[in-house]
């Protein structure tokens, strides 16, 4: 067998969204891949400091964290840029002259900043540990990074926001957009630089719509049996669901198991 280089989603990938715990046969799968000789790493849009916990539980070595922008290599984190700072900054603007909420992550951690209490006012808390600092006086044009954004557009007045897809974004909730990297696909080319692989020995697995950038043509994309209708349209292999031990049958039937030569 050549040594390939596979890349995992977590959430609905490897764990169980009904319990946020990784499925067994996941486990059993990528521990088995790692004693073949192959090169094993998580591939997913959290942020570093939200998936190194991950990432160590469960014996994984390498990531592409931060939606890309994160490189966690054999166990040191190697870089982990932020977003288009000027980009984030016009469309900060954009979003509080129309009346939006808006909380800014400056840095790697659940710290988010604020000017007023708007974004609370109009949608509630984030859906996710936060640590809130709200002053009159914030302006993230003080400062030189921006890791995250979050504005309180709902689904129906998103349209409003004119520089809306000058970003990458995200929603998980009906009631407010994340804007964060989408660079999946451009994270793993970077993992491969350190690791010295060739993108044609790339194996991705995935189940949501963040993961279609991911599936580049040049790689061999597996979706989850679980996954959205988008991603199994695009994939060039479509396993069991994750629970119905989808990632372990996958690797056996493509004999993955087998030990690199």
């Amino acid at each position: 067998m050549k040594k390939k280089y596979f890349f995992f989603d977590i959430d609905g990938t490897l764990t169980d969204r009904a319990t946020g715990k990784t499925v067994p046969s996941a486990r059993e799968a990528v521990g088995k891949l790692m004693d073949a000789g192959h090169f094993v790493a998580l591939c997913t849009g959290r942020a570093f400091y939200k998936s190194v916990g991950f990432a160590l539980d469960e014996g994984f070595d390498n990531m592409v964290c931060n939606g890309g922008h994160g490189i966690y290599f054999d166990g040191k984190l190697q870089e982990n840029r932020p977003i288009d700072y000027d980009k984030a900054l016009a469309l900060y603007r954009e979003a509080t002259e129309k009346g939006y909420g808006v909380l800014v992550a400056m840095d790697d951690s659940k710290k988010v900043y604020a000017k007023d209490f708007t974004f609370y006012e109009q949608v509630g808390i984030r859906k996710e540990p936060t640590m809130y600092i709200i002053d009159e006086n914030y302006d993230p044009a003080n400062y030189n990074a921006i890791y995250k954004m979050y504005i309180s557009a709902p689904l129906e007045e998103e349209d409003r926001l004119e520089l809306l897809n000058t970003l990458g974004h995200l929603r998980f909730e009906p009631e407010y957009l994340l804007f964060q990297p989408d660079a999946k696909r451009e994270g793993i080319y970077r993992m491969l630089e350190y690791a010295q692989g060739n993108p044609e020995d790339v194996v991705v697995f995935g189940d949501d719509t963040n993961d279609l950038v991911m599936f580049d043509p040049a790689f061999y994309s597996v979706a989850m049996g679980n996954a959205c209708q988008a991603l199994k349209d695009k994939a060039d292999y479509v396993a069991e669901k994750n629970v119905d031990d989808g990632i372990y049958k996958a690797c056996l039937e493509h004999g993955w198991f087998e030990p690199v030569q």
